[in-house]
């Protein structure tokens, strides 16, 4: 009967729509591993009795083969820009900055020029586009941030006073997101000149786009309208379609649906905040199932604001399974600089915030030291970029699915990409959540769903040990917190591979 009707559907009460556009995106909008810095860390020097010293351009590029060498297809840096000086932060978010104190790269505009001006501590527009182009030559693509909002400083202030909430005492009110308050920020008000902002929003992406830019993480996108941003994306889709919006929208379920359906790209998560195994079931398969057809997912490990209490308690473990978890639940995924080092200092008890944090300071890192020292996990990173290339199952979303274990702290799942010539590509994992101990479980892989063989001679390689298993529908597995928090299997068809 299926046979029949696909050969000839049923047309009773068919009719034609009116032609509809299809925009096809490229494939980096699924699929990659980011990596975020901070261009004036890199290359920065603190002498005692003189200023800070910034990194540039030219010194932030000597930091690129590293991250090419760990796997990454993208360099995200947070606002290039000029960075005001009124009500400029001081270290650790002080409300009053010293003359040396280098200030929050989101307070965007100085005398030095605005959204289309580079900071000259870091270089000039001809630095930033070689930047871009020996990202380029090592396999990189540079991301932009793009945050729609100035500090007291910003030229729009003078030239639009139009584009800002004005309080009834008349002055420019400053950016909230409670319980934070930047002083150092004015947000903008699109009730006054919608078509202005969107004509100076789309000047100023293709001022970027010349440049070589074609990935934009955007900056709370939720404090603007929806309909702000359908305009934006769409307009630059129209003329480049191969430009890249991720939406940094940590808020209310229904506007994160609502800019992934009016055109971004990719979509920040809750995922730092999903930690226990009921945690990560339901809100993996909430990614794979429920939304899947409209957002896509960036598992950001961390971030500048976001240091999670399981990393300031966990140690290494708490790094290392994260970062197994979020390389192989999702496409897409990301960190933060230092997360390879293990940072997990906070500024306070019950804080996410980090200890000096680096959006307030220049915090330059001996990354040979660390690597001497064995105080990095780039190791480990570097693997799971290589097996996200190397298995096309763990560049989909939608193949998630979840096993069953008979222990709270072991999450077990597999992905798998069925070909056209009827092989199929499977990855098996099973990770330890809890980085304080070792875990036992019986894991209970529903292998007849996979497509594989039931009876106990099943063949595994896991792809972090290079060990061999043979695995059966339960297994008995034990996980230790630290150096194997997590195996990574992929089935032997032909015997061992090379």
């Amino acid at each position: 009967v299926i046979a029949a009707l696909d050969a000839r559907p049923l047309r009773e009460l068919v009719t034609a729509s009116r032609p509809l556009h299809l925009l096809v995106e490229r494939r980096r909008a699924l699929v990659g591993s980011w990596y975020e810095l901070f261009p004036r860390s890199e290359g920065a020097a603190h002498t005692p009795g003189r200023p800070p010293v910034s990194g540039t351009f030219k010194t932030a590029a000597e930091r690129l083969p590293a991250v090419a060498a760990m796997g990454f297809d993208v360099v995200y840096l947070p606002p290039i820009h000029p960075i005001g000086r009124s009500h400029r932060k001081g270290p650790d978010n002080a409300l009053t900055a010293g003359p040396d104190d280098v200030g929050s790269p989101w307070a965007i505009g100085s005398a030095d020029g605005g959204h289309d001006a580079v900071h000259p501590a870091l270089g000039t527009l001809a630095d930033f586009r070689q930047f871009v182009a020996t990202a380029g030559e090592l396999g990189l693509e540079v991301a932009l941030d793009f945050a729609l909002q100035c500090s007291p400083d910003h030229p729009w202030l003078t030239e639009h006073p139009e584009w800002f909430t004005h309080r009834a005492d008349g002055t420019i009110a400053s950016a909230e997101n409670p319980p934070k308050k930047y002083e150092d920020i004015h947000p903008l008000d699109f009730d006054t000149d919608f078509e202005g902002l969107v004509d100076e929003t789309l000047r100023i992406l293709r001022h970027w786009i010349a440049q070589g830019v074609r990935i934009f993480r955007v900056d709370n996108p939720h404090t603007k309208p929806v309909a702000f941003w359908e305009r934006v994306i769409g307009a630059v889709a129209a003329t480049d379609p191969d430009v890249v919006f991720l939406a940094e929208a940590f808020t209310r379920r229904a506007m994160v649906h609502a800019l992934a359906q009016a055109g971004f790209q990719q979509s920040y998560t809750y995922f730092t905040w999903k930690n226990t195994k009921e945690e990560l079931t339901e809100y993996g398969t909430e990614l794979a199932e429920d939304s899947a057809d409209f957002l896509r997912p960036n598992l950001f490990v961390n971030t500048p604001d976001i240091l999670h209490a399981y990393l300031q308690n966990g140690g290494r473990p708490a790094f290392e399974a994260r970062a197994v978890l979020a390389a192989t639940l999702a496409p897409t995924w990301g960190m933060y600089a230092g997360y390879e080092l293990c940072e997990g200092e906070a500024l306070a008890a019950g804080t996410e915030d980090y200890a000096r944090s680096e959006k307030y300071e220049l915090r330059p890192r001996d990354w040979a030291a660390a690597e001497a020292e064995g105080r990095t996990i780039a190791p480990l990173i570097t693997r799971l970029n290589e097996l996200r290339r190397a298995h096309p199952a763990l560049q989909e979303l939608k193949n998630l699915r979840f096993h069953p274990t008979d222990h709270d702290q072991v999450l077990a799942y597999s992905k798998q990409l069925r070909h056209q010539d009827g092989t199929a590509d499977t990855v098996l994992a099973v990770v330890n959540l809890d980085p304080h101990h070792a875990s036992e479980a019986t894991v209970s892989f529903d292998l007849a769903a996979l497509g594989l063989p039931e009876d106990g001679s099943l063949k595994v390689r896991d792809e972090l040990t290079g060990e061999l298993h043979t695995w059966h529908p339960h297994t008995y597995v034990r996980l230790e917190p630290s150096g194997a928090p997590a195996h990574l299997l992929t089935p032997l068809t032909d015997g061992p591979t090379p």
